[in-house]
């Protein structure tokens, strides 16, 4: 504070906010892509010199998911992921302070390298590679568990140094590699031009946001409703309906909030599940802060499609899903039953479950007494 006065008091504590925020969340961003990296480094070096590693052969990381369930997102598809992550960031050991160092396997911490990699590894010049101190520093973890999808070594390079360059948040890098960036960079004659066009619009990465990422979430075991809440008033209607539906005494049986699923490395959080104790399948409900689109209900219809696949248990019937839709004046309430085509089935269903006039009254109530929701 140069100057003291109410003004530069109200710029340097929200300066100093700022700064301090910043810190903390380079801080807890560098030790999650370290502990995964790790995992990856101690998983590699069991397969290479395990004493009883064939005893597991390739059922290791089954019984490893099994034996770690109470380590935060260490289920066997992440296990896969971070031993790729560590072979395809080997110079990520460069970065080791004292107390990385000390956790590292001995013969790993003696030769400060990583151990030969995936086998095109050995081709790319340790020159064309970012440093790890760079990768740690200007990149999270969720933006690397993007990069690891990507095979080739150059491509992946690409979208490093543009992500680094643009400050892209992890959506953005997203877009980018699905919009063939990388590809269209190659067909194009002006790729400065091409890459000045790409951030002109691109979606940055805000700090303020990143300590909120879900696997740094996850890590701490916060509740995930604070990640992907949207507003105040989402989460009130949520709360409401919990009880709302707990109250009608049909037999539904809360299960979780936020529900995290994962389809094709994507995460896509489900408000509410329940267990329906009568119909005997679980019950999922998507609250959408806008007027009807069939998006939502295909949406839906996605995460019901997955409950059935991964989540029936012997004896079960298929899930059922309801979308709850909400505009200015009125409310819309639409199911997804999982492609069921039996009539009676069908109905049965729908004789357990909410009427949607009391649904959509519910809805209108909640609007009303929050203040409405703009269009």
């Amino acid at each position: 504070m140069n100057k003291m006065d109410f003004t530069n008091l109200i710029i340097s504590i929200k300066g100093l906010n700022d700064t301090i925020l910043a810190q903390v969340s380079r801080a807890i961003n560098t030790g999650l892509t370290l502990r995964n990296w790790l995992i990856g480094c101690y998983i590699s070096e069991y397969e290479l010199h395990g004493e009883d590693r064939a005893k597991y052969g390739e059922g290791l990381f089954k019984a490893l998911a099994e034996n770690l369930k109470d380590v935060s997102n260490c289920n066997r598809r992440q296990l896969y992921r971070y031993l790729r992550f560590y072979r395809l960031y080997p110079q990520i050991v460069g970065t080791a302070n004292p107390l990385f160092r000390q956790l590292l396997p001995p013969d790993i911490a003696k030769v400060g390298l990583a151990t030969p990699l995936l086998p095109d590894s050995e081709t790319l010049r340790k020159s064309t590679q970012i440093d790890g101190q760079t990768i740690l520093s200007k990149l999270s973890y969720t933006h690397l568990d993007q990069l690891v999808n990507l095979d080739d070594e150059t491509q992946r390079l690409f979208y490093e140094i543009e992500c680094i360059k643009g400050n892209w948040s992890v959506k953005e890098l997203k877009r980018q590699i699905n919009s063939l960036y990388y590809e269209r960079s190659g067909l194009s004659k002006d790729k400065e031009k091409l890459s000045q066009m790409a951030n002109l619009k691109a979606e940055l990465q805000d700090v303020k946001l990143t300590i909120k990422d879900p696997y740094i979430f996850e890590w701490f075991g916060l509740d995930p409703s604070e990640v992907v809440s949207e507003s105040q008033l989402e989460n009130l209607l949520i709360k409401n309906l919990e009880k709302f539906l707990m109250e009608l005494g049909n037999g539904f049986c809360f299960e979780a909030r936020q529900k995290r699923i994962v389809i094709d490395d994507d995460q896509y959080f489900v408000d509410l599940v329940f267990y329906h104790r009568i119909l005997k399948c679980h019950v999922l409900i998507e609250l959408k802060l806008q007027e009807f689109n069939h998006e939502n209900i295909g949406q839906l219809n996605t995460y019901v499609s997955w409950y059935k696949k991964n989540m029936m248990s012997k004896g079960d019937n298929p899930p059922v899903g309801i979308l709850l839709c909400t505009e200015r004046k009125h409310g819309l309430v639409e199911y997804a039953l999982a492609g069921m085509d039996n009539n009676l089935f069908v109905s049965k269903y729908l004789m357990e479950l909410p009427k949607k006039e009391d649904m959509q009254a519910f809805i209108e109530k909640q609007i009303a007494e929050y203040g409405g929701i703009k269009a």
